[in-house]
């Protein structure tokens, strides 16, 4: 099984959305896990990761890691050329290096070039930005290129976004 999450914050709280699916090319997903997660950290910059890693991993732990095969979450694994870890990075430290983790980001960092690849996918002029920890780096592109979806944002992680910014 893979997983793919997302998180949107309000005042008080944050939702997290885990929409999981058997196959890189699946349509629709087996199951969409929503979480209301309190007292969350507030915004630091440079720190993102401190508020959206509890989000993630309050999910997370209601699986058997050992029936997880990769984990996509919305932003970068590394966040410059020097490795520096995103939130994709530090949740693959939190699971102890045993699920491989590919972000997906829809904007660059200035200085991360050497560890990402600019995917486009459909008719799209707008890359996503997949970086990935665990797995082959081109082997993560080419999973998100054959996601199923005509667009820049394979079904999935569409469904994923949309679910998330649902009230």
């Amino acid at each position: 099984m893979k997983l793919a999450f997302d998180v949107q914050y309000y005042e008080t709280h944050a939702k997290s959305v885990c929409v999981c699916f058997d196959n890189w090319n699946d349509d629709l997903p087996t199951n969409i896990i929503v979480k209301e997660v309190q007292d969350i950290a507030p915004y630091v910059p440079g720190e993102f990761y401190k508020r959206e890693l509890p989000c993630i991993t309050t999910i997370v732990q209601e699986f058997d890691l050992n029936h997880i095969t990769c984990i996509i979450v919305d932003g970068y694994v590394y966040l410059d050329d020097h490795k520096k870890l995103g939130l994709g990075g530090h949740l693959y430290e939190e699971l102890d290096h045993k699920i491989p983790i590919i972000g997906v980001a829809k904007s660059s960092f200035h200085d991360n070039k050497k560890h990402v690849h600019e995917v486009y996918r459909g008719e799209s002029t707008k890359p996503l930005y997949v970086t990935a920890v665990g797995i082959d780096l081109e082997e993560a592109k080419n999973h998100i290129l054959s996601m199923h979806g005509n667009y820049r944002m394979p079904t999935l992680l569409q469904i994923l976004d949309t679910t998330t910014k649902e009230k």
